[in-house]
């Protein structure tokens, strides 16, 4: 199942408390105060890692502590650190903390530390003056930071297809990349967003399908909104229109409004619109369908991604526009 959100709490180490212990040797009773200071907590640190693709553990699992630091001993020996607690989550992670995003995992590699451990405490060592030569405290460690989490994940990708449910846009991702979504003749097959990776010569373009929209998903219908924030970041998007439908033409305006209800930013993306399935269609069935989106100026390229047809010209146009959108291919 794939998750997209979640809600976590995490808290760093606490720092361990200094020590109150006098230097007890032969031939010394009364040695000098000889405690050892606590050791600090573990952080917690945040960490992309591209081999994660959902938030699956964090739902699982809500809670999460970094080791305490251990208490100070006697000789002057300090407590031992604690360790780290590294948490791994997919690269396009948003971390928020009161509402307010507080970091977004953008590259493979990218770390935050999210929460510090606290500082050991000083040792009674500390605390011995000419007055005072045998102090009998010593100071507690701090604790370490705690906080509650909300988890989103907008997956990255350089292209993204939309389209209504069946207008064959997981069809087309496994042609043009490694993916293998679930493939089938009816609607919402996809419930999940798929990303696949289009390598063309030195380029690698990641794509994402997009599970199929319907008229009023910005309001809950069908699978609703749920998933367009995964193109969120996308540089472009494919709408991918079945040459089969009635009303091409409205298909395309039905996604397009839902992109404009759900965020304006979306609906203004640069975009290549594909009529798909034009294998079962006559030729001059393809041209009838070409020319009312030509009167709507709005420019359309024929393919079948069952035979391959055209694609190579969509690839070098998604390369293209791409181009403009500063990623060099």
């Amino acid at each position: 199942m794939f998750i997209d959100e979640a809600q976590i709490y995490i808290k760093a180490g606490n720092g361990g408390d200094g020590a109150v212990s006098f230097r007890r040797e032969k031939f010394i009773p009364n040695g000098g105060p000889d405690g050892g200071d606590g050791g600090n907590g573990g952080n917690i640190i945040i960490e992309a890692d591209d081999r994660l693709h959902g938030l699956a553990l964090y739902n699982s699992q809500k809670s999460f502590h970094a080791q305490d630091g251990q208490n100070g001993m006697g000789s002057n020996k300090a407590g031992k650190k604690g360790e780290e607690l590294v948490l791994k989550m997919p690269p396009g992670t948003q971390i928020f903390s009161d509402g307010e995003m507080i970091s977004d995992l953008l590259i493979n590699g990218d770390t935050i530390t999210i929460a510090k451990g606290g500082r050991g405490g000083w040792g009674n060592q500390h605390f011995a003056t000419s007055i005072k030569q045998a102090p009998k405290w010593s100071k507690k460690g701090e604790k370490g930071e705690s906080k509650k989490l909300h988890l989103e994940l907008k997956t990255i990708a350089d292209v993204g297809f939309v389209g209504l449910p069946n207008a064959g846009k997981s069809t087309l991702l496994s042609v043009l990349s490694n993916a293998r979504p679930k493939i089938a003749d009816y609607p919402f097959t996809t419930l999940e967003p798929n990303l696949g990776v289009l390598r063309d010569k030195d380029c690698n373009i990641i794509l994402a399908d997009i599970p199929g929209l319907i008229d009023g998903a910005s309001e809950g219908r069908g699978l609703g909104d749920k998933f367009l924030k995964h193109i969120e970041r996308t540089k472009m998007i494919v709408h991918v229109v079945s040459a089969l439908s009635e009303t091409p033409l409205e298909d395309y305006r039905t996604i397009k409004n839902e992109l404009k209800a759900f965020s304006k930013d979306l609906s203004i993306k640069k975009e290549i619109v594909v009529l798909n399935k034009v294998d079962c269609l006559m030729d001059k069935e393809i041209d009838n369908i070409e020319k009312i989106f030509k009167k709507k100026r709005i420019k359309v390229l024929s393919i079948s991604a069952a035979t391959s047809k055209n694609i190579t010209e969509l690839v070098n146009t998604i390369k293209k526009s791409l181009a403009g959108c500063g990623k060099n291919c």
